[in-house]
């Protein structure tokens, strides 16, 4: 069971390793939407959109309802959200690290007179 756990995590994380599949959910944790309002938004081309609309699908990280003529496309599970936020303040505390140890170089460097 462990392993297929182990299996499980990784294969998730490959299907959200790409910068478009990302801006897409964070997209579409403020509500549902169709491909051209998620093209739109992300300023990207259509078909660069749908492809990594099926990725995120094939995973069963996002559902597409069809309405019309049209897919309207949702996070299958809400906590993708909490991932996300728990994301970003994993990335600020890299940032907050990482200035703190320029501030501390930058003091040293002052101290030795350079």
């Amino acid at each position: 069971m462990n392993l297929e756990m182990q299996q499980f995590k990784a294969e998730f994380f490959k299907a959200l390793a790409h910068p478009l599949r990302i801006r897409i959910l964070e997209l579409l944790a403020d509500g549902d939407k169709n491909v051209n309002e998620i093209q739109n938004l992300v300023g990207s081309e259509g078909s660069a959109v749908s492809q990594q609309l099926t990725v995120l699908r094939a995973k069963n990280i996002v559902t597409g309802t069809k309405d019309g003529n049209r897919v309207i496309y949702s996070l299958r599970d809400p906590m993708i959200i909490e991932l996300l936020s728990v994301a970003r303040q994993i990335f600020n505390n890299h940032l907050v690290d990482t200035i703190t140890m320029l501030d501390k170089f930058n003091d040293s460097d002052n101290d030795n007179g350079i």
